[in-house]
């Protein structure tokens, strides 16, 4: 009974320590499931002295969180994002994997000392991105990207574990068999996984919907339900060898899109779940560690982690993407967010529930290279996406703004604003607001009286406006009754100097110019000016912005390689002598030197 008792204790406090580590580290940039594990490690055998090292409970409670970290992140994708990002992600998910696990896996059979497959083991275990660590940190702190890139580097993150857990669970039997062919069975398995996997995840998604729309339950039961049916989901498709990450990802995007019951509700619900996930796996994954015993992997550790993301993930993404015409900011970016994180931790597990040989040094790699990729990679995402000016600004978080849910059949959701100071509708008057098409004003509340519709000539701070929405259409009510985007920020991203409305000449000269389907950020250069797209309505280009200097995205300060200039010059001239008197002479730079200092050159700002 005291054993319980200091169970819960200990549990809740480090619950609620890490919620308020989480608020502080925010602050200062850092990554929170670096946060989150830190604490786990700290409350550890080597820190407060909690002793676990049941593998088989993490791995059973990891498995539980990571289904509800993906089931949640389908749910917030838009269908428009998978529409976007598809085909890359599909690519970077399957043969970016394997490209990515291959030249890791070199690595670790030369650093380690290990026969091929236990080498391509350590590659297949650390090869996917972390859908719990991109989600995170893509919407931390309201960064918001241009949208081809952050949907596929979500999507990618969603869809990637199969391969990953399919390529272990595979070099695992062979280890264990001893070798063998393995054409056979990585083939098998990878059909087996993929195919099951989404079959499972579209029909639950669609049968999910139409019975949360019949049935009749309390309402705090439809959220309960419906995070029943995922985790059920994610168990049946795996006992049958199907990607149960897969099925509930796939699941949450088709419900996710599709008109529910307490919609509102059921997403507030699964975002409080996700959270707790994400602390639970990452506290319960560092008191796992035992940070002593990480001394002799450090080296090893530490080589591969840089192999990786310095070498195996860009190279997966050139050879991948250069087909879909990212640029090369695009490109730099998406590589360097090849962020690991409680998957490959979670992967690391299954070596050592297997009785591999050497089972925890694949544990020990694994988690040095996690720890190096969120120091590395996860506290300067922000940073590199400023510098390489791929960020937007935020788009509107609906701040004051009330949902009320209706019947699953009518297919308008009844809005509510209190609209602030700083909204586009604010102090306009009425019949130059453009309301968007199928949006009826139900009515508006002045000063606690109802305002009658035909003696509304302006809309005021203050006043309540209650409208009937299609959802579609909710992103552009927002637009105008909400907080005008970076209003109370210190620095806004720039989307032109100059705006004009994407009428069919500048909007068909950029659709035609852009690779893909255009999405607010895109940019277009035109001699010396550039055209950026800052408003998107109903799929078509609605507002253009004009740059007439565009900068150019560097990764160091720009007054660095003028100083590096000065200072080679300074170092060229050396003095001599002609009739006694000391002058100064260029000294003319060889090829190599010149060569050299070309590259130098590039590598200090990444031009266009």
């Amino acid at each position: 009974m005291e054993l319980a008792n200091q169970l819960i204790f200990l549990g809740s406090a480090l619950l609620v320590v890490s919620i308020i580590a989480g608020v502080l580290s925010s602050r200062i940039g850092a990554p929170l499931l670096l946060v989150f594990l830190a604490l786990g490690m700290a409350a550890g055998e080597d820190g407060l002295g909690i002793q676990f090292d049941n593998f088989g409970a993490a791995y059973l409670l990891g498995s539980l969180s990571l289904a509800i970290i993906l089931f949640d992140g389908g749910l917030r994708t838009p269908l428009r994002s998978v529409k976007i990002a598809w085909a890359p992600a599909s690519v970077m998910a399957t043969i970016g994997v394997v490209i990515t696990a291959a030249i890791t896996g070199l690595a670790a059979v030369w650093l380690l000392d290990l026969p091929w497959i236990a080498g391509l083991l350590t590659g297949a275990i650390v090869a996917s991105t972390d859908a719990a660590a991109v989600f995170l940190l893509l919407h931390q702190r309201g960064m918001e990207l241009r949208k081809r890139i952050g949907a596929t580097l979500e999507v990618e993150s969603g869809v990637n574990d199969p391969m990953a857990v399919f390529l272990t669970i595979t070099l695992v039997e062979l280890l264990v068999a001893g070798g063998g062919d393995v054409t056979f069975t990585i083939v098998h398995s990878f059909l087996l996984q993929l195919g099951v996997g989404a079959v499972a995840g579209v029909a639950v998604g669609l049968a999910l919907a139409l019975v949360v729309n019949r049935l009749e339950l309390a309402p705090g039961l439809y959220p309960v339900f419906v995070i029943a049916v995922a985790c059920a989901l994610f168990g049946g498709t795996q006992m049958v060898g199907g990607s149960g990450f897969l099925a509930v990802y796939l699941a949450g995007i088709v419900a996710g899109n599709r008109r529910m019951r307490a919609n509102q509700l059921i997403r507030r619900f699964h975002d409080g779940m996700a959270w707790i996930s994400q602390i639970v796996m990452f506290l319960i994954l560092g008191l796992l560690v035992t940070p002593s015993r990480l001394i002799d992997d450090i080296v090893p550790g530490t080589i591969i982690a840089l192999v990786l993301i310095f070498i195996a993930r860009p190279a997966a993404t050139m050879l991948c993407l250069i087909p879909f015409r990212f640029s090369r900011e695009e490109l730099l970016f998406i590589s360097w967010v090849g962020l690991r994180g409680a998957v490959p931790i979670f992967l690391a597990i299954i070596p050592v529930l297997g009785g591999i040989e050497h089972g925890m040094q694949y544990f020990n790699v694994t988690f040095i290279v996690v720890l190096l990729s969120l120091l590395l990679q996860g506290w300067t995402v922000p940073w590199l996406a400023r510098r390489l000016d791929l960020q937007l600004p935020p788009a509107p978080e609906g701040e004051g703004r009330l949902d009320l849910d209706l019947s699953p059949q009518i297919d308008r959701d009844l809005i509510g604003y209190r609209l602030p100071e700083s909204a586009m509708a604010a102090n306009k008057p009425f019949k130059q607001i453009q309301i968007p098409p199928r949006v009826r004003l139900i009515t508006v509340l002045r000063d606690g009286a109802v305002v009658p519709k035909y003696k509304i000539e302006a809309l005021y701070p203050g006043d309540y406006v209650l409208l009937l929405c299609p959802p579609e259409q909710a992103l552009a009510a927002d637009r105008l009754f909400t907080a005008r985007r970076g209003a109370d920020r210190k620095m806004e991203v720039r989307l032109g100097d100059f705006v004009f409305e994407g009428d069919l000449t500048v909007g068909a000269l950029m659709a035609a110019l852009l690779p893909g389907t255009p999405n607010v950020g895109d940019r277009v250069t035109l001699g010396a000016v550039e055209l950026v797209i800052r408003d998107m309505r109903d799929g078509e280009i609605a507002e253009v912005g004009l740059i007439l200097e565009p900068g150019r995205p560097h990764l160091l300060p720009p007054g660095l390689l003028s100083r590096a200039q000065a200072i080679t010059r300074r170092l060229r001239r050396r003095p001599v002598s002609v009739d006694g008197t000391v002058e100064t002479a260029e000294r003319r730079p060889s090829r190599l030197t010149a060569s050299w200092r070309g590259l130098f050159e590039r590598s200090l700002f990444w031009r266009r």
